[in-house]
């Protein structure tokens, strides 16, 4: 199947520029690709997902990955999408976030092991050693205002005010393009629709300086579709914030749920949008939603293939585990490692004692309100060490109660749990 005809099929195409030219084109040539991502934070997260997994998508096609890292734009700050200036991160922040998104981009994407491997490079290196007057005359000449204020990204920013800064962005990225193309053949860039505007902008300036009397230069563009979920939320936002690709900010644990959570309206074009499945895989799982949605196969699966993608499946594996040891309640299953994941975010309590009264414990770590509705709760069976229900007043924590010798779960009803540690 042609690599357009696999991504119009999933929904994945937002705009391209001349469709036909760029269908003939990578029929016709190993095609050297494209796509910028600036280093506004120390991780990636799973709104970038879509165009890594492009640059793969290409790669699997025959075609040839490059995976910008935004070092020097970065500084500048993308106008689009945004209704407010960015604030300017330090030279050596940026920098140290460009390292962390280049890393995380090389696992990702298997960089450098192939003939067609993906390759990162970091627009610091050239942007760095463009002097204002050669920006001015070389770059600039190409872009009239009126040309730049039409594009969606400055336009929606007028009545609020850009500065001088974010409105030259369009320019430093169509520099980007032009220097792909002319040291290593890149001739498609592709990207999120917001950033359709620095696309063509780009093309433009390829046009126009590498254009002769016998032949106009010829490269193209496509952009992704922005993700919208049909409950009306961001997509990769939750309660606590986004959902990092960096495991140590997301754990996988929470990276599997996000996707297992996804809500059945969304679920097939999820798995059209992010995993490498089949049509006829696709189509047997949507069948399985519409036969029987409370087995949630198409969500298990989708989980399965983006914590495995992202993670490794070792930690899928883990992921899997806590999420069963939650549901059946049996907490002692779980190690020390998996208890931090699995309970990051309930409340907890350090312990200075390593044997206390259950009573004295719930009171301290305020799970019960006084002493007295601890004793109610403990009576009335409402209390669970590690999945255990202790119906003792009388009851003392001890050593067998520790996971590793560092954590104890107590929950009180259904569904409140608390993390003890120890000193």
């Amino acid at each position: 199947m042609h690599i357009l005809d696999d991504l119009e099929q999933r929904g994945l195409i937002q705009q391209t520029t001349d469709n036909e030219g760029l269908r003939k084109h990578l029929e016709e040539n190993t095609v050297t690709l494209y796509c910028g991502f600036d280093p506004t934070a120390d991780s990636l997260h799973i709104g970038h997902l879509l165009p890594i997994l492009m640059l793969k998508r290409f790669q699997k096609a025959g075609h040839r990955p490059i995976a910008l890292v935004g070092g020097g734009t970065g500084m500048i700050g993308d106008p689009s999408g945004r209704s407010t200036e960015r604030s300017f991160n330090t030279e050596e922040i940026v920098k140290g976030y460009a390292e962390q998104i280049q890393e995380q981009i090389s696992q990702l994407l298997e960089v450098n092991q192939g003939e067609n491997s993906v390759v990162t490079r970091n627009n610091y290196e050239w942007l760095s050693e463009i002097s204002i007057i050669e920006f001015l005359r070389d770059y600039g000449k190409h872009f009239s205002v009126n040309y730049m204020l039409a594009k969606d990204s400055v336009e929606s920013r007028l009545e609020n005010g850009i500065s001088f800064t974010e409105f030259s962005y369009m320019i430093l990225q169509s520099a980007d393009f032009l220097n792909l193309y002319e040291k290593e053949n890149c001739t498609l860039q592709i990207g999120g629709s917001d950033q359709w505007g620095n696309i063509t902008a780009g093309l433009e300036l390829i046009r126009r300086t590498k254009s002769n009397d016998e032949e106009e230069a010829k490269a193209y563009g496509i952009t992704v579709p922005l993700i919208t979920k049909s409950d009306g939320t961001k997509f990769g936002k939750t309660a606590g914030g986004a959902i990092w690709l960096d495991p140590k900010k997301t754990t996988p644990y929470e990276f599997y749920q996000f996707w297992i959570n996804t809500d059945d309206r969304d679920v097939i074009k999820f798995i059209k949008y992010f995993t490498f499945l089949s049509v006829e895989e696709i189509e047997e799982l949507e069948k399985q939603l519409q036969e029987a949605p409370e087995k949630r196969v198409p969500h298990k699966r989708l989980a399965e293939e983006m914590t495995k993608m992202v993670h490794g499946s070792d930690a899928l594996q883990q992921a899997e585990r806590i999420t069963e040891a939650l549901f059946s309640g049996n907490i002692a299953t779980l190690n020390a490692v998996e208890i931090e994941q699995g309970f990051k975010d309930v409340p907890s309590y350090t312990s200075k004692e390593r044997n206390v009264g259950l009573v004295d414990l719930l009171v301290e770590a305020k799970i019960s309100s006084s002493k007295r509705q601890a004793r109610e709760d403990i009576k009335n069976g409402a209390v669970y060490i590690n999945g255990d229900r202790r119906d003792d007043i009388n009851y003392s924590l001890s050593d067998e109660d520790r996971i590793e010798n560092t954590f104890t779960i107590i929950r009180r009803g259904k569904k409140r749990y608390f993390l003890i540690r120890y000193e």
